[in-house]
């Protein structure tokens, strides 16, 4: 029976009446400065908190109480706090900007440990129930570091040197154990790549490298690896490796400021600052779309991009010798299944939509109707489409993405082969798009004139003319620029690698902004992690539908900005901080309270000006912050125009 009755609570505890009822409960005083991290205890009856005020507050959330508070002996602001497990709740770690790690008995308040291994700010600690006694840290030094509190001599190992791959610039960020098999590490760092560790395998090599007679003695060519073949894995939005150059052009910083794993321990969601929040299914795994694009003709069985030709298919994409090709000949048309008049009308309204250029409205519908009929090539078609009007960023890579599904499901979806070729081109594949808009001639000859044609042809000529200029294209390396310039971060063959090998996202959400905190926070929410949460630098926090990608909710969580949101282990009760010096704490309000002032209302508002913020200069933003409204921002993405709109051939970008 109790096994039963907490099933019941896990699936009923945030469903959309409890998403929509969600309200401030409390706010909770007491600290004097920034609150940057907060921690439920495993039982969810203690929620932890640190500050800028040097000091960690643990709390009663459920009496909205303060237990204890104690000064942790940092010198600078609290980034981290964590409850070793199999402590009794008597043990807390933080991590600080002074560099130190330090361990609390709460019991006798006092500051049993403190670790000063580290040489720049520590951002983040984990602990793992399978290792009690052990935790880790991560820091701006590079390093991840592993202490073992049942030795006496209170030392900590490097788990992970990152610089030792990416150069002396790298900085870890963010880090978090898989809850399910607690051997798996996942680390952010600056950069788009989000890292994947098995520590057993580290720990198990380390252990061999001391055993063996010869580990002491290498020569220059035959020098040691600091991690075994097999032991990491990265995971990277497929755009973003390609997107670096333009991103640091305009002074816009990409860093994983926070990573998490689902509850069961399959997926993996990153906050991509400067960009979006990111899922990554680690037991589907897909390699990015992009890396698959060779920049020039191989001949057969030659590698590109690291890896060598198969001429097989992968993600959709046909890889031959001679580059980039779509699938042979005019295949016959697979019948598209009739869609039930439920998900018809669905369309309609999606349709509609679109008609009236309510781009984010029509991208929800399509996706609302697609998750219920999977397989239906015109729906990922016509969302496609929407994704290429509303030109946020990552939009043409979605719309790609939707393009080769579409293509796979119904090989004559006409207009999915043209939307590629010019997702390819605003994606600056542009040898790439010549080739796909060639293959789009020859498949479907009665187009190969049309308005939509020509306008597309010219934009590639164009693009072609100007680039022809560039020396570096001359030497036609690969599209993606993996590799850094300079010493200091310079990129070690195998990060090279590892980066080639990386995985693609299964889902992206939209909306927040997250460019001026490292340390904002997205978290599953859910008792199946149904709903996806982020913090934002608007001062809201924004809450999706996990599988839809869909959002259902912004709340006014701060003065300023949000960073933290934990949710509680077994309710719908979520705890947020930021800026402000409060704790607030949020669940379901009852029916008979109206809610309060805090329910963003234009959701799609708040998400359009987080695009524009993203966009802006770093000066733009110090205005925007200052309550200055700028006008005459994009609303980001990919530029220019999609002038096959404005052609009446049958390859209009409207939706079927």
């Amino acid at each position: 029976q109790e096994r039963g009755a907490l099933s019941f609570e896990r699936h009923y505890h945030v469903t959309d009446p409890f998403i929509r009822r969600l309200g401030l409960e409390a706010e909770l005083q007491g600290h004097s400065g920034c609150v940057n991290c907060l921690e439920w205890n495993e039982k969810g009856d203690l929620l932890a908190s640190g500050s800028d005020d040097q000091h960690t507050i643990v709390w009663d959330p459920l009496h909205h109480k303060k237990l204890l508070s104690m000064h942790t002996g940092h010198t600078a602001n609290i980034f981290s706090v964590k409850f070793l497990p199999h402590s009794g709740d008597r043990i807390l770690i933080t991590g600080a900007a002074d560099s130190k790690v330090h361990v609390h008995d709460l019991t006798v308040k006092e500051t049993i440990h403190m670790f000063g291994d580290h040489t720049n700010r520590v951002k983040r600690i984990a602990t793992a129930p399978m290792w009690p006694n052990t935790f880790w840290s991560a820091a701006e030094d590079g390093l991840i570091r592993q202490y073992d509190l049942r030795e006496s001599s209170k030392r900590s190992e490097v788990l992970i040197d990152l610089t030792e791959y990416c150069g002396q610039l790298v900085e870890a960020k963010c880090l978090t154990v898989n809850p399910q098999d607690n051997n798996y590490l996942a680390v952010g760092a600056n950069g788009p790549f989000v890292r994947l560790y098995d520590i057993r395998m580290i720990h198990n090599h380390r252990k061999s490298m001391k055993q063996s007679p010869s580990a002491g003695v290498h020569t220059f060519c035959d020098r040691q690896k600091p991690l075994p073949d097999g032991a990491a894995q990265y995971y990277v939005a497929g755009h973003l490796p390609v997107k670096l150059p333009d991103y640091n052009n305009r002074l816009r910083v990409l860093v994983a400021t926070y990573v998490t794993f689902s509850p069961d321990g399959t997926e993996l969601l990153v906050n991509m600052g400067g960009e979006q929040v990111y899922l990554f299914d680690l037991t589907y795994k897909q390699r990015p779309y992009t890396f698959l694009l060779p920049k020039k003709c191989h001949a057969a069985g030659e590698v590109q991009n690291g890896k060598t030709s198969t001429n097989g298919v992968s993600n959709g994409l046909h890889l031959h010798s001679n580059g980039f090709r779509l699938p042979e000949g005019r295949a016959h048309a697979s019948p598209q299944v009739e869609l039930p008049p439920y998900l018809e009308r669905l369309k309609q309204q999606a349709n509609e939509a679109f008609a009236c250029q309510l781009w984010t409205q029509a991208i929800q519908l399509y996706s609302k109707a697609v998750q219920k009929a999977p397989n239906n090539a015109m729906l990922y078609g016509n969302r496609a489409a929407a994704y290429m009007k509303r030109k946020w960023d990552g939009d043409h890579y979605d719309a790609l993405r939707d393009c080769l599904k579409a293509i796979s499901l119904n090989p004559c979806h006409l207009k999915a082969h043209f939307r590629l070729a010019r997702c390819l081109f605003e994606l600056k594949y542009v040898a790439e798009a010549l080739e796909c808009l060639d293959d789009f001639k020859g498949k479907f000859p009665e187009q190969a004139h049309s308005s939509a044609c020509d306008a597309l042809d010219r934009d590639i000529n164009a693009a072609l003319f100007s680039k022809s200029d560039n020396a570096e294209d001359k030497k036609g390396g690969g599209p993606i620029r993996l590799r850094a310039t300079g010493r200091k971060d310079s990129i070690s063959e195998d990060e090279m690698v590892l980066r080639e090998r990386s995985y693609d996202y299964k889902f992206r959400y939209c909306g927040h902004c997250n460019t001026t905190t490292d340390i904002k926070e997205a978290n599953f929410f859910g008792s199946n992690a149904q709903y996806i949460v982020s913090g934002s630098d608007d001062g809201s926090f924004f809450i999706w539908e996990k599988e839809t990608t869909n959002l259902v909710r912004v709340l006014q969580g701060d003065e300023s900005i949000v960073n933290c949101l934990q949710p509680h282990p077994s309710y719908c009760f979520l705890a947020t901080s930021g800026i402000d010096p409060v704790v607030r704490l949020w669940n379901p309000r009852p029916e008979s309270e109206t809610l309060n002032g805090r329910v963003v209302v234009d959701m799609e508002g708040a998400s359009q000006a987080n695009q524009r913020r993203m966009n802006a200069d770093p000066l733009e933003v110090m205005l925007l912050n200052m309550g200055y409204r700028i006008t005459g921002l994009t609303s980001g993405g990919a530029g220019g125009s999609d002038d096959e709109d404005s052609s009446e051939g049958q390859v209009q970008c409207r939706p079927s």
